[in-house]
């Protein structure tokens, strides 16, 4: 239950600490890639408190989590890139998911770790 809580409270307080004049949008885009869970559908049994889904739901591979990253750091490159202040528009969006799915992730591993 706490992993859970966790999944909304960690981007929630992501949003609040270091997004504040858009906290709620990006909560929104933040809280939306939890979405990412779907994939625990295609798994026999869906739910097993013990198993780690690092690498075994197919969006939660590596290959998927290096996407993430780029997902994450690409649009703040081009941003420093164009010398722009801040990200705006659909690189931001883009920016936003790719730090919630690498959030998510990352709240996942420490579930494989304890």
């Amino acid at each position: 239950m706490i992993h859970i809580a966790l999944h909304i409270l960690v981007p929630v307080a992501v949003a609040l600490l270091f997004y504040r004049s858009d906290w709620l949008k990006t909560t929104i885009i933040l809280l939306a890639t939890m979405l990412v869970d779907l994939d625990h559908l295609l798994a026999n049994p869906i739910y097993d408190p013990l198993r780690c889904s690092i690498n075994f739901h197919p969006l939660h591979t590596t290959p998927a989590i290096v996407v993430y990253g780029l997902m994450f750091l690409v649009p703040m490159l081009l941003k420093v890139k164009a010398e722009s202040k801040e990200l705006n528009g659909k690189g931001k969006i883009i920016h936003l998911i790719g730090l919630g799915l690498l959030i998510h992730m990352c709240l996942d591993w420490v579930d494989c770790i304890i």
